[in-house]
């Protein structure tokens, strides 16, 4: 996501956000927080709101410290006010709202980030969104290669034979340096996956040649590990040069953080935000509007 969107975004959530006082509790209502997450129906959206309430739950966290059903009075075209259902939603509620949409969509993989760090530092919220775009990244190339381990057991070829395909490929797409190369360029241990040591574009540059071999396999039919082979090596060499024509050589990057470290130090930071988000007040302390 460019640094613009971002910008855009965070000023648009900053907007609606509600302070309680005395309470340092931020919350936001759930019917202005629909439209900025890209929901149109408030049924789909009240849909998503159950979902996190029910995520809270399995979490021994009590929803009501977090999702809170209001009436709003809003204004008629006639001049008179009719009571419409909506939800106060602290930080934490939000987050959880935010994890159960699709990380694909922009406005998602933003709340993801923005609800789920203690400031509304920018930099801060843009280092997220980075790693969330890697795990997805990582996800999807994961989701490929088990694709193509499948396909290629069906056409004659074993998993030692997955192992050499997807090695020669690796040699093609970093310009010559195998996967056992690139592990100790990098500094990587030999027991450890090398895309998890791998920048974005990297990640997606190797699901993307990996997509293809699986086309081409299917659409061609093709059958043997020599046949799979030349199709999978092709297939990175032509992803290498679109990269090179942008003025990148994979094997010359920067190794990233350990993914499964970043993971972990998600989860943790996840468990810590219900505390840090508070807890709205009783119910009959509740204004509605």
């Amino acid at each position: 996501m460019d640094k613009s969107k971002v910008i855009s975004l965070k000023e648009k959530f900053d907007t609606i956000v509600q302070t309680i006082e005395d309470e340092n509790v931020e919350f936001w209502y759930a019917r202005e927080l629909m439209m900025l997450l890209g929901y149109v129906r408030w049924e789909n959206f009240e849909v998503a709101i159950h979902r996190a309430v029910e995520s809270c739950k399995t979490t021994d966290i009590i929803p009501s410290d977090h999702f809170r059903e209001v009436t709003k009075m809003v204004a008629l075209g006639s001049g008179a006010n009719r009571p419409i259902k909506d939800y106060m939603l602290t930080r934490y509620a939000c987050y959880l709202i935010a994890q159960n949409g699709d990380p694909k969509k922009e406005e998602i993989a933003f709340a993801q980030s923005y609800f789920a760090v203690q400031t509304r530092k920018q930099e801060i919220i843009e280092e997220r969104i980075q790693f969330i775009e890697r795990t997805d990244a990582r996800g999807r190339l994961k989701e490929s290669e088990k694709r193509l381990s499948q396909n290629i057991y069906e056409r004659g070829v074993d998993d030692k034979g997955f192992g050499r395909i997807r090695s020669k490929g690796d040699t093609a797409l970093f310009g010559g340096h195998s996967t056992s190369d690139m592990k100790k360029r990098l500094g990587v241990n030999d027991n450890r996956p090398l895309a998890d040591f791998l920048p974005t574009v990297t990640i997606a540059a190797k699901n993307l040649a990996t997509e293809l071999t699986n086309y081409n396999v299917e659409d061609k039919d093709l059958y043997g590990e020599f046949l799979i082979t030349a199709e999978h090596v092709q297939n990175n060499v032509s992803i290498r040069e679109l990269l090179e024509q942008r003025g990148i050589k994979p094997e010359n990057l920067p190794v990233s953080v350990d993914i499964k470290k970043l993971e972990r130090k998600v989860k943790t930071e996840a468990k810590k935000l219900a505390n840090i988000s508070g807890k709205l007040p009783p119910k009959e302390d509740d204004n509605n509007e």
